[in-house]
């Protein structure tokens, strides 16, 4: 009898975590929101709302990464506040079609904000990411980016998507990840090809089985937000 393959190892992340990855706090109300969404059986409805609950988390605590610069505002007594205001220059890039589900947010949060797309795709010869589309800014090397694609698991697709960004001229530092859920092996594909690109997700899954499915996992993100996945 043949002994049953064990899974590989999974990577070790502690160094990225805090740095390059800033995971949400894990809160109650955070679990709650993933109960629902990881549930094979919730209604659609249920689980839009539970995701966008958690993207918005996701989108506040990736502008905190952003510039800010000096702003005075004049209160209603006539006092000076010595505020802040987001540097100029920001930027949505959504990786289709899944990246699609953050932008209502991200709309919401930053209303004006200019969005671009990135459509990658799994060649089905090579297995690998292919790039198949991109309608970007055209002064994308001078802004910050907000990168947003809801699911990462192996990282090729955002290791694809992120090279889109640097060959354009975007410096790492200058592109924030939001992320809603990941997996060490994607996270680590990522901070070691990309180290100064800041990652933002809400849940860091524990592996990937034989088929890249994550553990526990969430299933098809896109399918299920859409609603195609019946």
């Amino acid at each position: 009898m043949t002994a049953p393959t064990a899974p590989a190892p999974t990577p070790a992340i502690d160094q990225y975590l805090g740095t390059s990855v800033r995971l949400l706090p894990q809160t109650d109300q955070l679990c709650a929101l993933h109960t629902v969404i990881r549930d094979r059986d919730a209604r659609r409805e249920d689980f839009v709302h539970c995701s966008r609950r958690i993207i918005r988390l996701l989108l506040e605590a990736g502008l905190d990464l952003l510039p800010f610069e000096p702003h005075e505002v004049r209160t209603p007594t006539g006092a000076a506040y010595q505020g802040l205001r987001f540097a100029p220059g920001l930027c949505g890039v959504t990786v289709v079609r899944a990246g699609e589900s953050m932008e209502g947010e991200l709309r919401n949060v930053c209303p004006g904000i200019r969005i671009g797309k990135i459509l990658i795709q799994r060649d089905e010869t090579t297995k690998q990411p292919r790039l198949y589309y991109t309608a970007l800014p055209a002064d994308l090397a001078r802004r910050h980016v907000l990168l947003l694609d809801p699911v990462m698991a192996t990282g090729g697709t955002a290791l694809s998507a992120l090279r889109v960004l640097t060959d354009l001229g975007v410096p790492e530092e200058n592109i924030v990840f939001v992320n809603l859920i990941t997996v060490p092996e994607g996270i680590t594909a990522v901070c070691e090809q990309y180290p100064r690109v800041r990652i933002v997700t809400s849940a860091i899954e524990e592996r990937l089985d034989e088929n890249a499915w994550m553990l526990p996992g969430i299933g098809d993100f896109g399918d299920r937000y859409f609603g195609t996945d019946a």
